[in-house]
């Protein structure tokens, strides 16, 4: 699970940034305080920062740049402070992203999620985009055979993999039992098209946030299985 920071000294908006990335599976804590988030830093490998400028103790321009000296992790900056000037400065000690109060919860979500994944694939910790394919916030890695759902990784049977990657490959096409149970099982069991059933239901109890209503694998009665892509 992703950790996230909140450098944050007004509450309402902490707890609002929470909420939202919580939703989104993230783990999230909070420091109030300037002064103590070089030590929380140090102490904690956080996978990215949130940062309000305007803080009790070290301002979040002197802790953008100490921080820099001492780690790559993705730094984003909320603040009411709306001068061009003050975006260029953070930026200039090392802020990835800039967003200014009042703010669009669900953008900041979508800019953590983009600036995480940015930082895995320049260290290295997740290939580039080719290999995959990536559809609302799921991720399915063709060459790695991972699965991650809202940047978190989701752990995948072999052979439950190779279906939801045989229905990815196939976006908004109908395909039947027997064309997935030719296809993914061969000759290492006959007939049995419940096994199917099974491993479909087992992948949207992983995937899914409703598996009675999925919005990844659809059941189309009478023909089969369709993933949908839009």
């Amino acid at each position: 699970m992703k950790t996230i920071l909140i450098v944050e000294d007004e509450p309402n908006i902490a707890e609002l940034e929470k909420d939202y990335l919580e939703i989104e599976g993230f783990k999230v804590e909070i420091e109030s305080s300037g002064d103590k988030v070089l030590s929380r830093c140090e102490a904690m490998n956080y996978d990215l920062v949130i940062l309000d400028l305007m803080l009790p103790g070290l301002d979040g321009f002197e802790i953008c740049r100490r921080l820099r000296k001492i780690s790559t992790v993705p730094i984003i900056i909320i603040s009411a402070k709306t001068e061009d000037m003050d975006k260029i400065r953070g930026l200039g000690l090392g802020a990835d992203d800039y967003m200014v109060k009042p703010f669009s919860p669900l953008e900041m979500v979508a800019r953590v999620k983009a600036h995480i994944a940015r930082h895995e694939r320049l260290l290295g910790l997740r290939p580039d985009s080719g290999d995959e394919i990536e559809i609302k916030g799921l991720i399915i890695n063709k060459s790695s055979r991972k699965v991650l759902l809202n940047g978190n990784e989701i752990p995948f049977t072999s052979k439950e993999f190779d279906l939801l990657l045989y229905l990815a490959l196939n976006p908004n096409r109908v395909l039947s039992k027997e064309q997935i149970y030719s296809k993914i099982w061969d000759e290492e069991a006959f007939g049995d098209l419940t096994t199917v059933a099974v491993h479909i239901r087992k992948i949207r109890e992983k995937i899914e946030a409703d598996p009675s209503n999925p919005q990844y694998l659809e059941t189309v009665w009478g023909a089969g299985y369709r993933f949908a892509s839009d």
